[in-house]
């Protein structure tokens, strides 16, 4: 499924990340990713650091299909190889991935590709790479500061001025925090924990896509 540049802006508006690891009793990926999308998330990425290649494929096509019924744009974090393979919408990948190999020829010109970006140098890198959005942070949070933001709106302004595509904000967001990045000029937040780690994930997913509405509305 061929996405178009605005249609990938718009979907930046709520972007979840999948997480298992937050899985409760007689969930499963799937079932909560189902209730994610009803709930309305505009995209969705899978993001698995600790499954095995072979079960990361498996529940990657699971997504892909849950994804094309919702006509949800879906990547794959970090393997080109796998989203190639399930024929993904795209690839997710961060600023070491794109030293020395060209992705976005990897993965053909219709296909979505997102990197990752900490400051302008980087999110101008990740442009010149074929880059259809950048994800910007951890806005918030650090390991032992647990409220501290990493990234000011001032410099996610800076980011986002920087560069002609999409610019979608990550790290520690969730719907009490989510606000304070007004004036960044974001064209929305990427969310992992807020999501996965509610108790209702998709009655959590539907609070933040409001917010999220008005954060973008506000610039």
């Amino acid at each position: 499924m061929k996405f178009t540049k605005d249609e990938i802006r718009e979907a930046m508006l709520l972007y979840a990340v999948t997480d298992q690891s937050w899985l409760k009793e007689g969930q499963t990926l799937l079932s909560v990713c189902e209730d994610v999308l009803a709930g309305g998330a505009t995209f969705l990425q899978i993001r698995e650091k600790d499954l095995a290649v072979e079960a990361f494929e498996a529940e990657a096509a699971k997504l892909k299909a849950l994804c094309e019924k919702h006509h949800v744009p879906y990547v794959v974090n970090d393997s080109v190889e796998i989203a190639i393979a399930i024929d993904a919408d795209g690839v997710h990948v961060g600023q070491s991935d794109i030293k020395g190999r060209d992705i976005r020829s990897m993965i053909g010109p219709d296909k979505i590709l997102g990197i990752s970006a900490g400051n302008v140098e980087e999110a101008i890198a990740a442009e010149n790479a074929g880059a259809d959005y950048i994800g910007v942070g951890a806005v918030f949070g650090t390991s032992t500061k647990k409220n501290a933001r990493n990234l000011s709106v001032e410099k996610l302004r800076e980011i986002s001025n920087a560069v002609s595509i999409p610019v979608v904000a990550i790290g520690g967001i969730n719907a009490k925090n989510l606000m304070e990045l007004k004036g960044s000029g974001v064209d929305g937040v990427a969310v992992v924990s807020a999501i996965f780690a509610a108790e209702d994930p998709g009655k959590a997913t539907l609070e933040l896509l409001r917010i999220a509405k008005e954060l973008v509305a506000h610039g």
